[in-house]
């Protein structure tokens, strides 16, 4: 991904400078990995100097975060509103199977390196690269769903809240292709459903 601004980025100044900063980043991080993303390489990738980066990021692990959380941003995931929660659950597994296939394997795949010299997990960096970001899509769709009476919030534990995102993330660092819409349906169907249900539901 290059610069979407045909201007000289040296003339660029505040946000649009940062985002075409980031833009070179996240396209030197999917060419070279880990091992080839430096100041150097990313201000040459720019076409502007280490300085100019250096200004905003002090070294590459502070890059390199800025670089994921932005890289997140280009791929929004929107609320869906189907009136269901298997509804729900469906759109939003499809979007991010859609939308989220490149930062998964970036994530997953090319920064070994980053997770060998930091001691950081996969999940250290989602959470650095979020900062405090408003609650997820996903959040907001079981909160619906538990108003709904489609969910039992007492079965509702932090792993169980995080199943369907996880089965579909696990499938794409295990595969590096992206899901099936019977695969995701099946995550929700017999794996998630079954186990949040209210106790009347599998009664009726």
């Amino acid at each position: 991904m290059h610069p979407k601004n045909d201007q000289p980025i040296q003339r660029r100044r505040g946000a649009a400078l940062e985002e075409a900063l980031l833009d070179a980043a996240w396209a030197v991080l999917c060419e070279h990995g880990y091992a080839g993303f430096t100041l150097e390489a990313v201000a040459a990738r720019a076409g502007t100097s280490r300085p100019v980066l250096a200004r905003r990021w002090a070294g590459r692990h502070e890059m390199l975060h800025a670089t994921i959380a932005h890289a997140g941003r280009m791929r929004p995931v929107t609320t869906p509103h189907t009136g269901s929660l298997r509804g729900d659950l469906i759109a939003l597994l499809r979007d991010l199977n859609d939308s989220r296939l490149d930062l998964a394997t970036v994530m997953g795949v090319q920064l070994g390196g980053y997770y060998q010299e930091t001691g950081k997990t996969l999940a250290d960096l989602r959470e650095i690269s979020l900062g405090g970001r408003p609650p997820t899509v996903l959040d907001e769709i079981l909160a619906a769903a538990t108003e709904r009476g489609e969910i039992d919030p007492a079965r509702l534990t932090p792993r169980l809240r995080a199943l369907p995102v996880d089965l579909l993330r696990h499938h794409i660092f295990m595969t590096m292709q992206p899901m099936t819409d019977a695969d995701i349906a099946d995550i929700v169907d017999t794996i998630f459903l079954p186990l949040v249900r209210p106790e009347r539901d599998h009664e009726g």
